[in-house]
């Protein structure tokens, strides 16, 4: 298994803190938010691709040489938010030359939980999993991809940011997929499948073969504009500070 970690956003969001700097890279607790998941990485294997943009990519080079694990910055090409390729894009252009699963997940989360049981579950169920977890605000479930399980925890549906969700399990961008799966993203391109978000090919997948979702077992912090940001810059900091 390889990881890929998707960081090709400019966040806009985050402008001026991100308008030319990476937000995976932003800090949280003393150390860049990719760190943080890096530290789970090294526990689901040491190798890893980080996709990035034209704009950032000489930063993440720069960030790699500070780590132990093996790490390959891809570029995607791009220079601007208008010119982005797409997560899915993304993970296509990453996987070209990789031929074993892969674990993607986006940059800008910062977890309190350990990724192998999501790893271990996805082979031991020998399909493409994704993660999930409980959510029972309604405008949030409406922001997010929503599935539906059954008693084995297969997937039955799988809705993208619906005005009337058919359940409450909640799906972050943390996907694993099997390799034989991941070759399928020109397929789905080709039938119509949404390529801005990450989880666009992950719902498309779920109509075509079986897939699992495993329960995330912690919390997740998204980071996705400057409130939620200082928020969790300011859940990491100590009585004397950033930890």
């Amino acid at each position: 298994m390889k990881a890929v970690i998707l960081a090709a956003g400019y966040a806009t969001r985050l402008y001026p803190l991100t308008e030319n700097f990476p937000k995976p890279l932003l800090p949280v607790g003393g150390k860049p938010i990719l760190d943080w998941l890096g530290a789970g990485l090294n526990e689901a294997g040491d190798e890893f691709l980080v996709v990035t943009n034209h704009k950032f990519a000489d930063q993440f080079a720069d960030w790699s040489r500070t780590r132990r694990e093996v790490i390959t910055v891809v570029d995607d090409g791009t220079d601007s938010n208008e010119t982005r390729l797409g997560a899915v894009r993304d993970i296509q252009l990453a996987c070209q030359e990789i031929h074993e699963d892969v674990f993607v997940l986006a940059g800008d989360n910062v977890l309190d939980f350990s990724l192998i049981p999501f790893v271990d579950y996805s082979r031991r169920v020998k399909t493409s999993c994704v993660m999930c977890h409980e959510e029972n605000d309604l405008s949030a479930l409406q922001k997010t991809a929503v599935i539906t399980v059954d008693e084995e925890g297969r997937i039955t549906s799988y809705q993208e940011k619906p005005e009337v969700p058919r359940g409450n399990l909640a799906v972050p961008p943390f996907y694993y997929y099997r390799r034989e799966d991941v070759t399928r993203i020109p397929e789905a391109l080709k039938e119509g499948c949404g390529f801005d978000a990450p989880g666009s090919f992950a719902a498309w997948l779920s109509t075509k073969t079986e897939m699992h979702a495993w329960k995330m077992t912690g919390r997740r912090h998204d980071i996705g504009d400057r409130k939620s940001y200082e928020a969790v810059r300011d859940s990491y900091k100590g009585p004397k500070g950033e930890k």
